[in-house]
């Protein structure tokens, strides 16, 4: 026992800064630079996984070629359950390996996080003007928080507190099962084209489950559900009064709104419930309705309970490299293993 807590405490050392900071997700790479521990952190323009052959590539064509800086350390957020040796991307086809990295990179160490967890580490970090609210509630310091994005797939994420530290904790909760519960539900669900042979959070809480969730509605009003082709089509297409892809934004906000308070219960996140991810922040107005918070505090016998959580829209638009570089400044305020998941120094 006495070894582990050595070794985790190790792991938690000081990281070498110049830091370079990538958050890898389905579709798109944003990468951040940390000269110095008090530094701003210097962003680079965001790329598509599908414009590279692989990560190395994508590193040195947007942010090497672009500055004299070279990092001593890498600090990877990657939308996938992360493994010592190699990750592959659930939703993209580019795998990662960062024994391989650190040696080509000519890097010192290498850090690896699932993307949740790293936007979980930004969450006691982001401040007043990088967050709106929704509804009522107050947060409570050193309470469970919780984060919910969907984008390119559904990502869940929290963070609790040990003591003085802060324990960001990764997982799968976008894949958890989802069911009808309303009438309309019932109505939509034979309709819905199943993912994995279910219906999950992100069957419908994601660009592809937008697209899934669209053609249910149009199908159940006997109308044409090829209009739309990707996630954005549908966001599109309710912003121009299509009364079908408006109904989708609609559900997709009850239907966000019930996950979210759901897991509000799992963890009590009296912290708060953030929402991010790529679709939430484009329809920010449709959040101003009380769908949202109706949806969320509607998860019987426990209103009284949920009424009182705060629930959050993260605008800031890079925030898991704002959780990297919280952790670069200083690794020693989280609770975290990192014994398979640091290469090097």
């Amino acid at each position: 026992m006495m070894t582990n807590l050595s070794r985790r405490g190790d792991d938690l050392r000081p990281v070498p800064f110049p830091v370079l900071m990538a958050d890898i997700g389905g579709t798109n790479v944003r990468f951040g630079l940390l000269v110095e521990a008090h530094s701003p952190v210097r962003h680079f323009p965001t790329v598509q996984i599908t414009d590279f052959p692989d990560f190395a590539t994508a590193a040195a064509e947007t942010v090497l070629n672009a500055t004299a800086v070279m990092p001593e350390t890498l600090l990877l957020a990657i939308a996938a359950p992360v493994e010592a040796l190699r990750t592959k991307l659930t939703n993209a086809n580019w795998t990662l390996e960062p024994a391989a990295l650190k040696e080509e990179m000519n890097l010192a160490s290498v850090i690896t996080f699932n993307d949740f967890e790293a936007l979980a580490m930004a969450l006691p970090a982001l401040h007043a003007d990088q967050v709106i609210a929704i509804g009522e509630g107050e947060a409570r310091d050193r309470e469970p928080r919780v984060v919910l994005g969907a984008g390119t797939g559904l990502g869940v994420g929290s963070i609790v507190w040990a003591g003085r530290r802060a324990v960001p904790i990764a997982g799968e909760g976008g894949h958890v099962g989802f069911g009808p519960e309303t009438a309309r539900d019932f109505e939509i669900w034979p309709h819905l084209e199943r993912l994995h042979g279910r219906v999950s959070g992100e069957t419908l809480l994601s660009g592809n489950g937008l697209v899934r969730l669209y053609k249910a509605v149009c199908a159940v009003r006997g109308a044409d559900g090829g209009g739309c082709a990707d996630g954005a089509d549908v966001t599109t297409a309710a912003a121009a009064g299509d009364p079908l892809a408006d109904e989708t934004m609609d559900l997709f906000v009850e239907y966000l709104g019930r996950l979210a308070g759901d897991f509000a219960l799992l963890l009590l996140a009296r912290g708060g419930v953030y929402l991010g991810g790529g679709i939430a922040p484009r329809v920010a107005e449709r959040f101003s309705s009380p769908r949202f918070r109706a949806a969320f505090e509607g998860r019987a016998p426990h209103h009284a309970i949920l009424e009182k959580i705060p629930t959050f829209l993260i605008t800031e638009d890079r925030p898991a490299l704002t959780g990297l570089a919280a952790f670069a400044v200083l690794p020693e305020r989280y609770a975290v293993d990192l014994s398979d998941r640091r290469i090097g120094v």
